[in-house]
């Protein structure tokens, strides 16, 4: 079946639904919490994204091995992890004039991060599959408004008392993307949370970040309509719960990342930049076919002159 998944893929790649060829940018991949890039899944991943675009394909490994870049997942702040991944992205000659991000679950804040502190060579395409870009709120297959609501709520607090400091911070790369909505305007929040800063709610105001984020050319987001693993589900598409609460759930446009612009988001909305999609299972259930096509049908290709000279 890989096999003829691969075959339609390449053809696909030269005409999807009438479209002439396209020569696409090369793509850089990370891989979700808990996994690796020397992991055969992964491998089977990057060959299939390279394949259906005809053009390089690698992913970035954080590690220098399986062990290294597992556990580099965890025990790695999110910032450290970007430094890493965007010291190999600029390592890498066949990435030099910009590449495609594609991102898995919490490999989306590499990618992320990546673009706000760095974006040389500049990413052209986001695509992020059910990642946690707008940080998570809960435990995984802890939902606060489930039937363990009350107990999963608990939870969250008590998390949320321990998130925000300098020390904490520096333990483990899910802290850093933990957004406690109980907690996001207090000093702690705004002064340790790599996220906050990533989002300029901090206590200073970095337009570095916003105008790398602007730059990009296409932001694809993709949600998980049953997803256990990221509270809220909605943050994958830029969404999150409102403040002091753990069950009413904002909307990208009505949040104040939006609405105030703090780090481009309202500016590539209104660019037409965004596409939102959906997958109707859990997190990270997807198939092969899905993917092609969302490179395929949403990446921006390489311009003529660039594409000639590849």
């Amino acid at each position: 079946e890989m096999g003829v998944l691969r075959l339609s893929v390449l053809l696909g790649a030269a005409a999807v639904e009438g479209r002439p060829l396209t020569s696409y940018y090369p793509t850089a991949l990370a891989h979700g919490m808990g996994d690796s890039c020397f992991n055969r899944g992964m491998k089977q991943i990057t060959t299939l994204v390279g394949e259906s675009l005809g053009s390089y394909s690698v992913c970035v490994p954080t590690g220098d091995n399986w062990r290294e870049d597992t556990e580099n997942g965890y025990f790695m702040t999110m910032d450290e992890n970007v430094e890493v991944f965007a010291a190999k992205v600029k390592a890498d000659e066949n990435l030099k004039d910009g590449f495609n991000c594609v991102g898995f679950s919490q490999g989306n804040m590499l990618c992320r991060g990546y673009i706000h502190k760095y974006n040389d060579p500049p990413v052209i395409n986001f695509l992020s599959v059910h990642g946690t870009v707008s940080g998570v709120a809960a435990f995984p297959n802890c939902d606060p408004d489930g039937s363990y609501g009350a107990v999963c709520t608990e939870i969250a607090k008590l998390c949320g008392d321990a998130a925000y400091t300098e020390k904490t911070q520096d333990l483990l790369f899910q802290i850093d993307y933990y957004r406690d909505p109980y907690r996001v305007d207090t000093t702690a929040y705004k002064t340790y949370s790599q996220l906050a800063q990533w989002n300029n709610e901090g206590l200073s105001f970095n337009q570095t970040y916003k105008d790398n984020f602007i730059k990009v050319k296409k932001y694809i987001m993709i949600k998980a309509l049953n997803d256990t693993m990221v509270y809220p589900n909605e943050g994958e598409h830029w969404g999150h719960y409102a403040a002091s609460s753990l069950t009413e759930i904002l909307t990208m446009r009505e949040t104040e990342w939006y609405t105030s612009d703090l780090f481009g988001l309202k500016t590539v909305d209104e660019d037409g930049k965004i596409i939102f999609n959906e997958t109707e299972g859990n997190h990270l259930d997807f198939s092969d076919a899905q993917l092609a096509w969302w490179v395929q049908n949403y990446f921006e290709g390489m311009p003529d002159a660039a594409a000639t000279q590849q």
